[in-house]
């Protein structure tokens, strides 16, 4: 095998000067890779990023989505014999490799050592890394490693747990101290609480690194430090589920709430009203922002940090998990160039990140685009960011009247809380301006029964709004993991399905592994409904704000709902139906769909 990555590299994969009895391989996997849909010069191009690095040839590939990386997997694996792995056998290998390689170098050329007692192995995304993968053998000792493949996301997923396995978590940190001795280093704690040393060793802030840090690993979106009577139980909230995590004696709780302060830069004497404060971190290359929250309990300050990470990707219309009709739809409708487009929804649904995904799509030199936001989650280029600020009197409703005084073609609110910045985005559609917002309802008709509420004339709200966005996120099924099952009936007619449906679909249900934290699930996706208010749901309007009648009408004229757009993402294989009826039974509806769907 090292003989034919020996020729490989010398001839930079293209064949030229091969031994005769490697030649045909090597052609054979450049002509495969034409065959499958590789153009030339993007092979070219991989070829000479090769030959002037050493490495990269395939990250080429994908990078210019030339090919999936399940097709190159499979050709490079049945050209040189190579074992294909879609999951890493994780559970059983050495990881004392953590001590000598550090993991930028692996997650960069992107490998991972499998050592057993009985065998060693190195798993890579990409095999034409040849001297990478010859240096981890000389500095493992391992010269006879054999080579297998795996893709990006496993290896990388491996690399992960295989250090924080080698690495103190949050738990077992304070489960050291508790080994010595508890009372000493609880002691010690508070001493060493308000010091603002960010080099220190002290106890507390070497606990609420690791608990950040372990959230971020994670892939938590929030930390809940909660007192109790007797504990302090810290909990993360993972792809929108709470899970505990730690369980640590309530003496705790006062040094480590002073220790989150200070890095807020609060007021860590008012332990009587609520607070709210700001973290800025990096780690490794990621800018992580912390939103602080403090409130007063029974039995102490109560904290949640809501973590965002701003060098994320920024999303676009296809990322969402909408079919290619509302894509279509939706993309009609953010090119029109007056009138409100509403997105509704329960905190944490996604709502921003949807209406971002919107103005990257109608981000152009030629248009002006400005924002007012609490907070600011992501940084786009080219658009005008306004972050809120009460203690300054810069309010939505404020900032919104200078924004109109600024020449936008489109505007983005964070959110319409009150009449007043209601009627201004009202004001501002009508005088030309398209302008995207959100609100806090449960479906896309709750929302004009909310404006008319908030004291919005009938006739203005349908002479503005043009259409009405409601969502929910569902958890995805973990693609390593997942497995095949066949509902009961109950659990169909939950959803308004019949057995006929069993017949054509394959239903899949939660497993659990390494990847996915055992959990079954990773990651989320959005459901969807979009309500277009077009002239009959107007005149309806205009004689009544009643939500009910309003859906109904919207249900006629077609209108998928979120609960009829989760059972399309059931039938799909993306999720459960025990995960679309947590997010919709309390719609309390039951459309039926029939199996043809």
């Amino acid at each position: 095998m090292s003989k034919i990555y020996t020729a490989l590299q010398d001839s930079a994969i293209t064949g030229a000067d091969l031994p005769p009895q490697l030649a045909k391989p090597a052609l054979s996997f450049a002509t495969k890779l034409l065959l499958a849909g590789v153009p030339q010069d993007v092979l070219d191009e991989a070829l000479s990023i090769k030959e002037k690095t050493g490495s990269g040839f395939f990250e080429q590939l994908l990078k210019k989505k030339a090919i999936t990386e399940e097709e190159l997997l499979k050709i490079t694996g049945e050209q040189f014999g190579l074992t294909c792995l879609a999951e890493l056998p994780t559970e059983s290998i050495n990881i004392d490799f953590t001590q000598l390689v550090a993991i930028h170098y692996l997650k960069k050329f992107k490998m991972i050592p499998l050592q057993t007692p009985q065998s060693a192995a190195i798993a890579v995304s990409d095999p034409t890394n040849f001297q990478p993968i010859d240096d981890l053998r000389m500095l493992l000792q391992i010269p006879q490693a054999s080579v297998v493949l795996a893709p990006q996301e496993v290896v990388i997923a491996a690399i992960n747990l295989a250090y924080d396995m080698s690495r103190s978590s949050a738990k077992d940190f304070f489960e050291e101290m508790n080994e010595e001795s508890a009372d000493d280093l609880i002691s010690e704690i508070s001493e060493t609480a308000d010091l603002l040393d960010e080099t220190s060793d002290a106890p507390i802030i070497k606990l609420v690194n690791l608990l950040v840090a372990g959230a971020i690993k994670d892939r938590a979106s929030d930390i809940h430090v909660e007192p109790y009577s007797s504990n302090l139980k810290i909990r993360y909230r993972i792809d929108g589920i709470l899970y505990d995590i730690l369980n640590l004696p309530r003496r705790i709780q006062s040094p480590l709430v002073s220790r989150i302060k200070i890095m807020a830069r609060l007021n860590i004497a008012e332990k009587r009203l609520p607070q709210d404060g700001r973290i800025e971190i990096k780690i490794a290359d990621r800018l992580i922002d912390i939103r602080v929250s403090i409130i007063p309990t029974a039995f102490g300050e109560r904290v949640v940090l809501r973590l965002l990470d701003k060098s994320g990707k920024m999303m676009i219309l296809s990322d969402l998990g909408m079919r290619d009709d509302r894509i279509k739809l939706l993309n009609k409708l953010i090119k029109s160039p007056y009138g409100i487009l509403l997105v509704t929804g329960p905190t944490g649904s996604g709502k921003t990140t949807t209406l971002y995904a919107a103005l990257s799509t109608i981000n152009r030199p030629e248009i002006n685009i400005i924002t007012i936001e609490d907070p600011i989650e992501y940084q786009m280029e080219g658009v005008g960011q306004i972050q809120v600020n009460p203690k300054i009197d810069l309010t939505f409703a404020a900032g919104l009247r200078s924004i109109v005084r600024q020449d936008p073609d489109v505007i983005l609110i964070g959110e319409i809380r009150d009449r007043e910045t209601a009627e201004i985005a009202i004001q501002s559609s009508l005088t030309g301006h398209l302008v995207f917002s959100t609100l806090h309802t449960n479906d896309a008709a709750s929302a004009v029964t909310r404006l008319i509420d908030m004291g919005i004339e009938p006739f203005l709200v349908t002479s503005s709004v043009i259409a009405i966005i409601a969502q929910r996120l569902v958890r995805v099924l973990c693609p390593h993991c997942k497995e095949v099952h066949q509902p009961d009936v109950e659990s169909l007619s939950n959803l308004g399905l019949n057995k006929s449906v069993l017949k054509n679909t394959a239903f899949y249900r939660k497993k659990g592994c390494n990847l996915c934290m055992h959990t079954g699930f990773r990651g989320r996706i959005a459901i969807f409904e979009i309500m277009v208010v077009d002239d009959d749901i107007k005149r309806l309007v205009l004689k009544t704000s009643d939500a009910n009648q309003i859906n109904e009408l919207a249900l006629k004229q077609g209108m998928i709902t979120l609960q009829q757009d989760g059972i399309l993402k059931v039938m799909e294989g993306i999720t459960t139906i025990e995960e679309v009826l947590r997010v919709t039974r309390a719609l309390n509806r039951k459309e039926d769909i029939v199996a043809e769907t």
